[in-house]
């Protein structure tokens, strides 16, 4: 069974940065693109990163390019968001996937419980 793992949510002034991690176990984790999403209170669950199996190609929502930066160990199953420059608009519940390497929910077959992140002004 596959299961999906976050961690380094919390909460942080405007400026600050958060290194989050989602440890994936069960399943071949290098078969596998992963991708983060966002949901604050209220809206949709929003893509905001995704990156290919090998870890050579990467995808950005534009509200984060140039401060999120998406990486992955396949020796560890494990991928990685660190934030920067971090805003307060930024917060919300912070979801990893595993599943194709696109912007759509919908191609993504597992999904971690969330970990917050709240950025305050």
């Amino acid at each position: 069974q596959v299961q999906l793992v976050e961690s380094g949510g919390g909460l942080v002034q405007a400026g600050g940065s958060l290194r989050l991690s989602c440890v994936v176990s069960g399943g071949t984790f290098s078969n596998y693109a992963m991708g983060w999403f966002r949901q604050a209170p209220g809206k949709e669950r929003d893509f905001v990163a995704a990156i290919s199996w090998g870890g050579g190609t990467t995808d950005y929502a534009d509200y984060v390019k140039g401060r999120f930066t998406i990486s992955r160990d396949n020796a560890n199953n494990t991928v990685y968001l660190q934030m920067n420059s971090l805003k307060p608009e930024d917060t919300a519940v912070y979801y990893c996937a595993r599943g194709r390497a696109s912007r759509v929910t919908k191609w993504y077959d597992y999904w971690g419980q969330g970990t917050q992140v709240t950025v305050s002004s």
